[in-house]
């Protein structure tokens, strides 16, 4: 998940340049990296021992290679050696990407928005009414996702039972996940607490008390489709409806990345992810991080659908 805030790109913004950056200072890039991370993690500790490591590996000339991209998956596994944090990572884009906390994601998500219609490629009333809504590659920020999620939110409001297909989908927006989750309940919901280290606050994201268009409704039977692909605020969308007894998961456990990430360019190919805080679902009081969401009906990925089906069918 991201809480970074997100902006549009205009039309006058130059265009990505393909070719990579050379890179030519490693040292202040890992630096610059463990100093972000001792600021803003959101487990200080890990933070100072992971900064150690990183100086200690630079020191050792484990970090001496050619390209960007090289660097970036060494940091990336050091990052991730001491508790996994699939969020914590040295990313490498293809592409070179502005300068300042959340322009890499910015760049990256709009590309994704703009040849995905908008999150939302799927659209398919299958038989016995059933409706599936495909939600992919991304739950976009909710500013540029409201349109098309409440036009397909609404277009399978009179289905009678939905099946949401977030095998394919990486993340996203918390805020999407509880514009998503308020057409498939009928009250007004706690869904989420987030924990921020910066400033000790703790932030509860609920259900949206009107929505445009129609609601599915909380009635209705509800299906989530998983697979090992399903990360971050896609699986809070399947956690949460899970764990409120909404909707019946079905396919294979996901990565198991429940930390809100931020993150700030470093070089311009280079990207320094971090969490800078934990999620707290209410009913279980913890969260899916290392563990994945765990599917109701556990089956592989691409047989999820068929499987479904056979479900409603009984």
């Amino acid at each position: 998940m991201t809480t970074t805030t997100l902006t549009t790109s205009s039309s006058a913004d130059p265009a990505p340049s393909s070719t990579p950056a050379p890179l030519t200072d490693v040292p202040s890039v890992v630096d610059e990296t463990a100093r972000l991370l001792t600021e803003h993690y959101v487990f200080p500790d890990v933070a100072e021992q992971l900064a150690a490591l990183l100086r200690r590996r630079l020191a050792e000339g484990a970090y001496d290679v050619e390209s960007a991209e090289e660097l970036g998956g060494l940091v990336t596994a050091d990052l991730q050696s001491v508790n996994g944090d699939l969020h914590l990572r040295l990313k490498y884009h293809p592409d070179r990407v502005p300068q300042g906390r959340g322009e890499a994601a910015a760049a990256e998500m709009r590309r994704k928005f703009d040849a995905s219609l908008g999150g939302v490629p799927r659209v398919e009333l299958l038989d016995g009414g059933t409706a599936l809504l495909e939600l992919a590659p991304a739950l976009f920020p909710l500013s540029w996702s409201a349109e098309p999620l409440a036009a397909a939110l609404t277009l399978v409001a009179r289905a009678d039972a939905l099946i949401l297909d977030l095998r394919a989908n990486t993340g996203g927006d918390p805020d999407t996940v509880a514009f998503v989750c308020s057409y498939l309940l009928d009250e007004r919901t706690h869904l989420n607490t987030m924990y921020a280290r910066v400033g000790d606050r703790y932030d509860q994201s609920w259900t949206l008390p009107h929505v445009p268009g129609a609601r599915f409704g909380g009635t209705k039977p509800v299906y989530v489709l998983t697979g090992p692909r399903t990360f971050s605020a896609a699986e809070e969308l399947a956690y949460d409806l899970q764990q409120l007894g909404r909707a019946t998961v079905v396919g294979e456990t996901t990565r198991g990345g429940a930390h809100p990430r931020e993150g700030w360019t470093v070089h311009p190919n280079l990207e320094a992810t971090i969490p800078v805080g934990r999620s707290i679902n209410p009913v279980s009081g913890t969260n899916w991080e290392g563990t994945g969401v765990l599917p109701d009906v556990p089956c592989p990925a691409p047989d999820a659908l068929d499987r479904t089906q056979a479900l409603i069918r009984g």
